[in-house]
């Protein structure tokens, strides 16, 4: 196999481009440090007067935000850092072509450097647009937002779709002859409807199935019935203390859900010592470690309990003895200060029943699905929310569930249900 050498004047030229790229590359860093600055100055004021808080600080860039005062700032610092990047898309297109000239004329070493400049050029533009969209130029259908992480002193921009669907539709059902859909979780109040509107898949066939398990005989629904509501005095110190308690029943083998990092950070300072002493290791998400890393030691240690949020009501998969025990702190409602939860509930007549209920409905039978994964396992779940039980929405999550043992209680009492239920 021979290759052709590159010409001096071949060589001089490509690398001619990759000097003037790489000069603009550096001003584009020096420019872009500038902008993020002035970006910075500009969330700092629209701060301004607020309690100061540990939690990440987000707002939406709606038609609004480019009237208030500083926002001409950053729009004449984005100006600046827009086209010298769009100088720069230019420079690596004319470098990409260079090469693939010389490419053309044998020279195959230069395939990878090919493919190099069109990956950067690709995440350049698209870096590009979104930024231009959300300071000056706003695409339809898309949500922009700005974020600051107090504690980490980091601020990014961010930009999501409106609606998923155009998405499926353009990469999914239009490119595939067929598609099989195939969950648990597929349906809200025993209908496809929500994910059909969600997904576009309007002329999907539909089919549901029984559950192989039998629920009744496998798994216990504990509800406390005793405990305040999420956001009254009281209810932290009655969940610490259920969960230890619960714990040192059963030996660890608990999987504890929670809506929110702040809340299971406040129950892991509180259950992390006292467990300790009956030698049950806590795993809590966050603390560095990945989920599938927090997952796989959680299964190899016969006595622990794993804390998540988020990732941990679906698609973890712990069958056997290893899991228990599931508890629901919370009903996992959407935060509805999220900038894309706002955007997409407005685009409802009835924002909680159309949007947030559903979608709360669907994270719920995630969760509790955690428990039963195979025809031999046996646990309990408990959910220590008792708006299931005051709320005129309450009954809508307890029917979507299979139909198991259920039963009724005072917090105190799931220590003592859930070592009789597993026969310990």
């Amino acid at each position: 196999e021979t290759q052709t050498a590159l010409r001096p004047s071949d060589f001089g030229l490509l690398q001619k481009n990759v000097s003037h790229a790489t000069d603009m590359a550096f001003r584009i860093e020096q420019m872009n440090r500038e902008f993020f600055n002035t970006l910075s100055e500009f969330a700092r004021l629209q701060r301004e007067g607020q309690a100061q808080s540990n939690y990440a600080w987000q707002a939406r860039v709606l038609p609004a935000t480019r009237t208030l005062p500083y926002w001409d700032e950053v729009e004449i610092a984005w100006d600046a850092t827009g086209e010298t990047l769009r100088n720069l898309l230019n420079e690596l297109s004319r470098t990409y072509k260079a090469a693939a000239d010389l490419y053309a004329e044998g020279h195959d070493n230069l395939e990878d450097v090919m493919g190099d400049i069109s990956n950067v050029a690709r995440r350049l533009t698209e870096a590009e647009a979104n930024i231009t969209g959300m300071i000056s130029n706003p695409v339809n259908g898309m949500v922009y937002w700005i974020e600051v992480q107090p504690n980490q002193n980091r601020l990014s921009l961010n930009a999501a779709p409106l609606s998923v669907a155009p998405m499926v539709e353009k990469y999914l059902w239009h490119e595939k002859r067929s598609v099989i859909l195939t969950s648990a979780t597929l349906t809200a109040h025993g209908e496809f409807q929500y994910l059909r509107n969600t997904l576009g898949a309007d002329e999907a066939e539909e089919m549901q199935l029984g559950s192989p398990y039998d629920y009744e005989s496998a798994a216990l629904l504990y509800i406390a019935n005793d405990i305040p509501e999420p956001n009254q005095n009281g209810f932290q110190q009655i969940l610490d203390k259920t969960l230890i308690a619960t714990a040192k029943a059963t030996g660890g083998r608990m999987l504890v859900l929670f809506t929110s990092y702040a809340a299971l950070k406040k129950t892991a300072q509180a259950i992390t010592g006292p467990l300790a002493r009956d030698d049950i290791y806590v795993y809590e998400q966050g603390d560095g470690a990945s989920p599938n890393a927090l997952l796989e030691s959680f299964k190899v240690t016969e006595r622990a309990v794993l804390l998540g949020t988020k990732s941990f009501w679906e698609g973890v998969d712990v069958p056997g003895e290893s899991l228990s025990v599931v508890v629901l702190t919370k009903l996992p409602f959407d935060v509805p200060t999220d900038p894309l939860i706002a955007a997409r509930s407005e685009m409802y007549e009835d924002s909680f029943n159309q949007y947030y209920l559903p979608e709360a409905i669907l994270k719920f039978r995630q969760g509790f699905g955690r428990l039963i994964r195979t025809q031999s396992d046996r646990g309990v779940v408990a959910i220590l929310d008792r708006r299931v039980l005051t709320k005129q929405y309450g009954r809508l999550f307890l029917e979507s569930l299979p139909g198991c043992t259920a039963r009724q209680g005072p917090a105190t009492n799931l220590a003592r249900e859930a070592g009789k239920w597993l026969g310990i």
